[in-house]
């Protein structure tokens, strides 16, 4: 027994020495140590040894054993320690080397103006409200006080869906909803998509935006319009801009007002962008009709507020000097990446 398991040590270490990688590391392990292993076959021959001499052979068999497992956890380490460094070593980064830069997208025009839009009207105590896009011929003309004879309504210029739902011709129905549940004091701005009947040109399109604009409370007056609307172009068009207000006329103000800011391009001594003017309209405004206001169960005689609509595509193209509304639609790349920068 003694030298049958000095012949399976020695053969055990040869093998052990030979070894190249973990796989036969422990196909080795299982043909010695397993259950039909060498080593465990050896120890089942016992049982034809005389009595005597089964304690003393029982005894070389485990020390045997503990041996090799040992001699095979140091070699499994080894190999472990020497795999992870290969991988180390392959993995290596030289952080001298130059990265590459990736492309990063950017916000679209119109998304970014509107950002800028938001943060001149929020300090001045402006919250952010949305309405649906499919809307009611109640909020859209009738709580507005468009009468029913009004060109508006007209299929020519409107997209109906049924006889009394259409896609919204302006944000301005999210005044009504707002009117209906909140009662002054109110300030409030409303972007949107909003759809016409129009032809596609450079200047109008049956898709575009619209900002909306609502402010209610008591002893709310023309100056404060005037003040709100200058402050916002001369933080959107820069100090020197000059804003001009015209008499105008819309069926849920009174009065009303076209809002117009110098030309950039010329400084307003007139050119092509302005049409030889010098000015640029860029919304209309005016005081809340009383008998909107009455809709919304609002009292016109306590409350007052104005209103204000603002072409978020027009302000866009004035703001970046775009000569072609269509550029806004078209995702063209080239253009678009002018505004990632």
């Amino acid at each position: 027994m003694k030298e049958k398991l000095e012949q399976l040590r020695s053969q055990v270490l040869e093998s052990l020495d030979k070894l190249s990688d973990k796989k036969e590391l422990d196909e080795l392990r299982v043909r010695v140590m397993g259950k039909k292993g060498q080593l465990t076959e050896l120890l089942r021959g016992m049982g034809a040894l005389p009595p005597e001499e089964r304690p003393k052979a029982g005894q070389l068999v485990n020390s045997l054993r503990v041996e090799l497992e040992a001699k095979f956890d140091e070699i499994e380490a080894r190999m472990e320690e020497q795999l992870k460094n290969s991988r180390l070593a392959e993995e290596t980064l030289d952080i001298t080397m130059p990265g590459k830069r990736r492309k990063l997208g950017g916000l679209h025009p119109l998304n970014s103006v509107l950002e800028e839009l938001i943060d001149i009207f929020r300090p001045m105590g402006f919250d952010v409200v949305d309405g649906p896009e499919i809307e009611t011929e109640y909020y859209i003309f009738e709580a507005l006080n468009v009468p029913k004879d009004h060109p508006a309504r007209d299929e020519q210029d409107t997209f109906y869906l049924t006889d009394d739902i259409l896609l919204r011709t302006q944000t301005s129905a999210a005044q009504i909803r707002v009117m209906e549940h909140l009662k002054p004091p109110i300030r409030i701005i409303s972007p949107g998509r909003v759809y016409r009947a129009d032809e596609v040109d450079a200047t109008h399109s049956p898709v575009f935006h619209q900002v909306e604009g609502l402010v209610g409370d008591k002893g709310i007056t023309m100056c404060d319009l005037k003040g709100v609307l200058e402050q916002f172009a001369h933080e959107m068009y820069g100090p020197e801009t000059k804003v001009r207000f015209r008499p105008s006329f819309f069926p849920f103000t009174e009065p009303s007002v076209e809002v117009d800011v110098s030309c950039g391009e010329c400084g307003g001594k007139g050119c092509r962008v302005c049409k030889g003017s010098g000015w640029i309209e860029i919304l209309g405004a005016g005081m809340v009709h009383p008998n909107v206001l009455s809709v919304c169960g609002i009292d016109p005689e306590e409350y007052s507020g104005f209103a204000f609509g603002i072409g978020l595509d027009r302000l866009t193209t004035t703001r970046h000097k775009i000569s072609d509304i269509r550029l806004l639609f078209e995702n063209d790349r080239r253009f678009l990446e002018q505004f990632s920068r």
